[in-house]
């Protein structure tokens, strides 16, 4: 996960992967089949179970607390120590060319289900009453993917975990309230 991380996908050799995971190629095909399929396990490892982001989002208190604790979460994960700078998912397919087109497809997956969990999340705050029924729930998930894929880039251009969670606050002023 490492080294397509620090890499990407496309420049990633199996040379490299085999040097960092300590296994030979013959075995690296026999565990994963090729590349791809290895890529794509780093990426379920990385993002983690569909399920259990779903219901982190639908248990928050609000839509508001779900979207920040999605953007802390990605502050944190982009600035860990243990890890390269930035998501996997954004910094791995960046450079993506035709050839890795199903690859591409997976992360931007990955990222419209998280998208349209927090969706779900706002409409559910409108229908109740929680939030002004003029809000785009599309437009408002929307603005909160875009602010933690922006993170990406400032952490991958040196950003520290401070910068990233300013950002947030920042995003958050922005989240519409009810009157009064």
């Amino acid at each position: 996960m490492l080294t397509f991380w620090r890499h990407g996908y496309e420049t990633t050799s199996i040379t490299d992967l085999t040097a960092a995971m300590g296994v030979t190629t013959p075995s690296l095909y026999t565990a994963f089949g090729d590349k791809k399929q290895l890529f794509l396990e780093a990426v379920r490892l990385y993002a983690g179970d569909p399920k259990m982001m779903a219901d982190a989002v639908g248990v928050a208190p609000t839509a508001c607390d779900a979207a920040r604790d999605l953007m802390t979460s990605a502050a944190f994960a982009y600035t860990g120590e243990d890890t390269p700078s930035g998501c996997l998912l954004a910094s791995a397919t960046a450079s993506g060319s035709a050839g890795s087109a199903d690859v591409q497809q997976a992360v931007a997956d990955i990222r419209r289900g998280v998208q349209a969990c927090l969706r779900a999340r706002i409409e559910q705050d409108i229908a109740k009453g929680a939030m002004p029924p003029a809000t785009d729930p599309a437009e408002l998930s929307g603005l909160v993917m875009a602010v933690i894929q922006g993170m990406s880039v400032l952490a991958r251009d040196g950003a520290d975990r401070a910068a990233l969670l300013a950002i947030v606050s920042g995003a958050l002023r922005a989240w519409p309230a009810l009157p009064g």
